[in-house]
């Protein structure tokens, strides 16, 4: 009875694992600091703003979002830029043109919603920052439009600027995350661009994932109903491979030469590492020992990894 009602607590609160290792929470943790130091820092000593400004909770969040959650769309640069800036605009001119400040409080927070849906700049901190621009400090009222320039514009590009330098220090954290192949291999049969945006446009709500990830998830679901490894009858000279793994753990191997024997403990290939961060760059194991740890063979087609369809031996 006890574990039933914990269970549907549990549901009800929706609460579910992270899907990230301790070293993805360490490194988001940094990143984090490293950018509202920097614009702690920009705002107290070069602007002379006080550290209590409400705009710095704004990006605060926005940092959330660019470093523990870099792939997101809610974490892109548009997403970024649009909504923190546009909701700034949109902050001021409610606080300069509705006396009353709940009624303006109001309407910034809304319209800023709009301003992001219409734009195609969801960023949720957006709603902060809009509500700074009225109820944040007494300064920015005297400041007027120039609030979206200094501290808005220049906190988002400091904010931007880490996030991209920062990320692209691991390759499995890229940002932005544009639209190409990260890791993956593409196949044949997934669904088309088009595809997605039907089957989206008729949930009516914004989805947290972009397409990208959304096929990717589709794809490794498909590898782990599908057996994995390969017979060492598929390990042949000049062929790619793949382990099946994503992000961090992906790698693509070519076998660059061999030394066949009928005997399994003398039959060996050598291989070179073609992408991904594994430590071994190259190394000579047994055929055996190689289809062990691949998944598939790939091939290149158009700029991207693609898997290789045919029977298998």
């Amino acid at each position: 009875m006890v574990n039933t009602l914990f269970e549907k607590l549990l549901q009800f609160l929706a609460i579910h694992p992270v899907g990230a290792g301790h070293d993805e929470k360490l490194i988001s943790t940094i990143g984090g600091f490293l950018a509202i130091f920097l614009i702690l820092l920009v705002n107290h000593q070069l602007l002379e703003m006080p550290l209590n400004v409400g705009i710095i909770a704004s990006m605060g969040a926005s940092a959330v979002l660019l470093f523990a959650l870099p792939k997101g769309p809610l974490s892109q640069p548009w997403s970024l830029i649009g909504g923190q800036i546009g909701s700034a605009f949109v902050g001021v001119s409610c606080a300069l043109f509705i006396e009353n400040p709940i009624v303006a409080a109001s309407a910034a927070v809304a319209l800023s919603i709009a301003w992001m849906y219409y734009f195609r700049c969801l960023h949720p901190p957006g709603g902060a920052t809009a509500l700074s621009a009225v109820l944040g400090f007494e300064a920015s009222h005297s400041l007027g439009y120039q609030f979206v320039l200094t501290p808005v514009t220049l906190d988002v590009l400091i904010l931007l600027v880490v996030a991209v330098i920062f990320n692209r220090l691991f390759e499995w954290r890229t940002y932005p995350n544009v639209s190409r192949s990260l890791g993956s291999v593409e196949n044949s049969s997934s669904f088309s661009h088009q595809d997605f945006i039907q089957v989206l446009s008729q949930i009516d709500a914004f989805v947290d994932i972009n397409e990208n990830d959304l096929l990717r998830i589709f794809e490794l679901a498909n590898m782990q109903k599908s057996p994995q490894g390969m017979s060492e009858k598929q390990i042949h000279l000049g062929g790619i491979y793949s382990n099946g793994c994503m992000g961090k753990d992906w790698s693509l191997r070519q076998i660059v030469d061999e030394s066949a024997d009928i005997d399994p403990r003398k039959d060996f290939v050598i291989f070179r590492q073609v992408a991904g961060t594994q430590k071994k760059q190259t190394d000579c194991v047994t055929r055996n020992e190689f289809a062990a740890w691949a998944a598939f063979e790939v091939e290149r087609q158009n700029g991207v990894w693609r898997k290789r369809h045919e029977s298998k031996g």
